[in-house]
């Protein structure tokens, strides 16, 4: 992988344009809890237990395909308060070659979410943070806001002990971070137990600490929906 592909996946480069990873909270400890690759089941749904116990509004970017698999589950975002946001169609690698600029991929989940949940994302987190110029262009001439953020958990794909997940996030959390879990696993779905648990430890110890939480849209000052 070249140099030029690498800063292309990275969360925090603005090399190729704007590419926003974190909020600036005007006062106060602020986190934004943020989930990929869903709504993915029986995964999705625990997990807004959890957010709900805790009385914690996330935000969800959501795969268009797994929300077709899951219509409500991605109601149940939208109701339960969490903000609903765009992660694709179909996120596919290949897509990037034959769609460089991702409209299609952008526009047909545009029209997926907004016929199961009556609301139109106006957030979009592109898949693997692939962020080409293209890209960026892509997204910007869809009406959407491109979001990065922080992986909360390198390893959260091989699900490590839930524990190890929560102490990697309170590790890279700072003041306005965007942190990135995953209730699904690109358009595929799989176990998502060692995420779900670590959710609620991680919200208590982040609270200990004196950090309140918010949706992307609040973090960054731009409307959640079109």
């Amino acid at each position: 992988m070249g140099a030029a592909s690498v800063l292309a996946l990275h969360p925090r480069t603005q090399v190729f344009g704007t590419f926003p990873f974190r909020g600036t909270p005007t006062e106060g400890r602020t986190v934004a809890l943020t989930f990929d690759d869903g709504p993915n089941e029986p995964w999705t749904s625990r997990l807004l237990e959890v957010l709900e116990q805790r009385e914690v509004l996330a935000t969800f970017f959501q795969v268009g395909r797994c929300a077709e698999r899951h219509p409500d589950s991605t109601r149940r975002v939208v109701d339960g308060g969490h903000v609903l946001g765009n992660h694709s169609y179909s996120h596919s690698l290949h897509r990037y070659l034959t769609q460089p600029s991702q409209r299609q991929e952008i526009e047909r989940a545009q029209e997926v979410l907004h016929r199961i949940s009556g609301r139109v994302p106006a957030l979009y987190r592109p898949p693997w943070l692939c962020h080409w110029p293209w890209v960026l262009g892509g997204v910007r001439r869809s009406g959407l806001q491109v979001v990065s953020g922080t992986f909360a958990s390198s390893w959260e794909v091989l699900q490590p002990p839930a524990s190890m997940m929560t102490a990697s996030a309170v590790g890279r959390t700072e003041p306005g971070s965007i942190l990135i879990f995953h209730d699904g696993r690109e358009a595929r779905g799989g176990p998502r137990a060692q995420t779900v648990e670590a959710i609620g430890p991680l919200i208590d110890r982040l609270r200990a600490s004196g950090y309140t939480f918010s949706t992307v849209d609040r973090m960054l000052g731009v409307p959640a929906y079109g």
